[in-house]
């Protein structure tokens, strides 16, 4: 989806107004605004430490930890955008692996970035934790890539 039209087409169409979570990812809109500094190479990142989204065959609750790397284009994703879109992934069925992909690929073919890299950390269901990872494809040259920070699930101790 893309973001509501308004007066000011720049203007972040949720940024400092009350929003309500969204029902579903299908009805989620991503705001995007000019990238502030276009023509340089840099990476964004954001993390979600208490992703939640729902097990299509138990219903239970799944929970994952993300990490979201994109060098942006001409546009960068608004994060109160991104934090209501993510949110409504909590009554959400989906495999641990369609929906990190699916996260990852909706941002690339909108945000059209010129690189993005996703990394679903899942906490163990059934004992066996899951670990999904997507990106658009090789990094742009002398783009610095610092490692994404989680550790593989240890359990306790």
């Amino acid at each position: 989806m893309e973001s509501t039209p308004q007066s000011d087409p720049n203007a972040p169409a949720f940024l400092g107004k009350q929003t309500d979570l969204p029902a579903s990812p299908e009805e989620a809109v991503l705001d995007y605004v000019p990238n502030p500094r276009t023509g340089a190479l840099y990476m964004v990142r954001f993390v979600s430490p208490e992703f939640t989204s729902l097990c299509p065959v138990t219903n239970q609750p799944d929970f994952a930890h993300l990490v979201i790397d994109y060098a942006p284009g001409d546009t960068i994703v608004e994060s109160k955008s991104l934090k209501l879109f993510l949110g409504s992934f909590r009554n959400h069925n989906g495999f641990h692996e369609d929906v990190t992909v699916g996260i990852g690929q909706r941002l690339a073919e909108e945000m059209k970035p010129q690189w993005l890299r996703i990394g679903g950390y899942w906490y163990p269901r059934g004992g066996i934790p899951i670990d999904v990872f997507w990106q658009t494809g090789a990094p742009p040259a002398d783009l610095w890539l610092p490692d994404q920070g989680v550790a593989s699930y240890r359990g306790r101790g």
